[in-house]
């Protein structure tokens, strides 16, 4: 399952600059295919396959160091050496694109080729089943940000922090998280296998889990005496309203604290994060969005309502983008207290730009800092009372990081 945040992302309607480069290589490329017909490919090269004769010299935007004529020689050393013959110009061109935008290190900045774009446009407008888990890439490894409550990998015991190494037959290593998410869904009823392992353990664990329709409420609401405990698994469509009502009903029972949980949340929609920061922090910044020139402060819309009723957020490393967001602004204005683990550290915006063959490009443009300025990115927000979850509290049910959060709360009374 794909963050609501994408449909944020490929709302925008900022230019990329990049996209020039790609018209420019697009060009080439027919430049070239036309150069080859006119004047004569080896006979290696297979008929209607065309072949790069010469290139001018390279684009002046390039450094120095960098040679695009050799982009063309690598192109017809595949033509015409590669055992499997005929090669097709359009996958060339596809994986050169790809190549291209993965040069940038940042697992989140991808390039779709027409099939991939519409597969990720279907996960985008919601039309898909499959496990419900959230899916991203630390340290170079793929691995489950968090299991979506109630759903199948949830059920089959997946569990955040999760490394993916295989999904049924095929290997990871490499893997973009977009293409793990066409490999894992699927139609209701069928099985996925992953191959995973766990910290704390030292086998790789297999599992299968059999897909299935993907639905959650995304709030709950529940009470432990006089404290609140608002529980939120996602930031999307109903969020706001959701938790207006939790809200409504914490002030109505005389609620004398609250917890926030966001453990295992992966996040979803920026404007949510907004809003439900503004139960605290009222119109006061939320976030801090900085491209390469320039930033912008993202405010609360609307009154405080809970900033005089302690309270504790629960994080752990499957919280992450939008719980990151409202976490690190309550901790900012020391508005809340933090229990729990490291969140997981996705602090990015991605502009999603369709392209006219249908082919699509996903590139970061933007990282979020919290309203002092601390960066989210790659290293999350840290906890201001750390709590482990361990796999002994895991087997035997218990829940310390919710024991110290209530510990937290009573003592304030």
């Amino acid at each position: 399952m794909l963050s609501p945040l994408e449909k944020h992302a490929r709302s925008s309607s900022r230019s990329l600059v990049t996209l020039s480069l790609l018209l420019a290589v697009a060009f080439s490329f027919s430049v070239g295919v036309l150069l080859g017909h006119e004047q004569g490919a080896r006979a290696s090269v297979p008929d209607g396959e065309g072949r790069v004769i010469h290139i001018g010299d390279a684009a002046p935007s390039l450094g120095e160091d960098v040679d695009f004529r050799q982009f063309w020689n690598i192109w017809n050393l595949v033509k015409e050496s590669y055992v499997h013959q005929p090669v097709s110009d359009k996958e060339l061109f596809y994986g050169a694109l790809k190549g291209m935008v993965a040069g940038t290190g940042d697992p989140y900045t991808v390039y779709f080729d027409p099939e991939e774009a519409g597969d990720f446009a279907a996960n985008l407008d919601g039309k898909f089943e499959g496990i419900g888990a959230e899916i991203g890439i630390k340290e170079n490894q793929l691995q489950i940000v968090a299991p979506l409550p109630k759903t199948p990998s949830e059920k089959a015991g997946i569990r955040s922090g999760d490394r993916i190494y295989k999904i049924d037959e095929s290997e990871t290593t490499g893997m973009s998280v977009e293409k793990a998410v066409t490999l894992i869904r699927g139609e209701k009823g069928t099985p996925v296998t992953l191959t995973i392992g766990r910290e704390g353990v030292d086998e790789l664990l297999v599992i299968k889990i059999i897909r299935d329709t993907i639905k959650i409420d995304s709030v709950k609401y529940e009470k432990d005496g006089t404290i609140a405990i608002i529980s939120v698994y996602t930031f999307n469509d109903d969020t706001n309203s959701l938790f207006v009502d939790a809200v409504n009903k914490a002030l109505a029972d005389g609620a004398t604290g609250v917890i926030l949980d966001l453990r295992g949340d992966p996040g979803g929609l920026l404007s949510s994060a907004i809003n439900l920061a503004s139960v605290w922090v009222g119109y006061d910044p939320v976030l801090i969005e900085r491209t390469q020139d320039k930033s912008q402060t993202f405010r609360g819309i609307s009154a405080p309502r809970l900033n005089t009723v302690p309270t504790v957020v629960l994080v752990n490393g499957g919280s992450a983008s939008a719980s990151e967001i409202l976490a690190g602004a309550l901790q900012d204005y020391g508005l809340a207290t933090l229990v729990g683990e490291q969140t997981f550290g996705k602090g990015s915006v991605q502009d999603y730009q369709q392209l006219p063959d249908g082919s699509a490009v996903k590139i970061t443009v933007a990282e979020w800092f919290t309203p002092k300025g601390r960066g989210i990115n790659k290293t999350g927000i840290t906890p201001d009372v750390v709590v482990p979850f361990t796999q002994e509290d895991f087997h035997a049910k218990r829940d310390p990081q919710k024991a110290k959060a209530l510990e937290i709360l009573r003592t304030k009374r």
